[in-house]
């Protein structure tokens, strides 16, 4: 993944979610070391104190822990914890206002639900 500088979403959060989808896509496993804050600060050219901010975000929410002296790791149940959290983001970034926006289209969920069965991953 690379950061978009030029995004409205703070580094430190696209930092905090690259690591979230290196955990979701199995590149870290649980109880595994993470990069270090000056590794991540070198390899995409930003502040150290941005990358320990996105740290700092992972760890609150139980994902990331610090062993004192030897680094960052992954949780136990991290995996668990992510999903849960992007569920939750996904139902109210994207479910809430596709059934508000098919609402307004007067679109029934049966349609709804017939429309998701017969999508077949067409690319636009």
């Amino acid at each position: 993944m690379k950061l978009d500088e030029s995004s409205s979403k703070p580094l430190f959060l696209q930092i905090s979610e690259l690591i979230e989808d290196m955990i979701l896509e199995g590149e870290l496993k649980e109880e595994e070391q993470v990069f270090s804050t000056n590794q991540l600060a070198q390899t995409y050219n930003i502040n150290p104190a941005t990358a320990r901010k996105g740290f700092s975000v992972l760890s609150d929410e139980n994902i990331l822990y610090k062993k004192r002296g030897v680094g960052m790791f992954v949780s136990r149940g991290a995996l668990d914890i992510i999903r849960e959290k992007r569920r939750q983001e996904f139902l109210s970034e994207f479910v809430m206002k596709f059934m508000a926006e098919a609402e307004k289209l007067g679109i029934k969920k049966p349609e709804l639900i017939e429309m998701i069965r017969n999508y077949g991953g067409e690319k636009r």
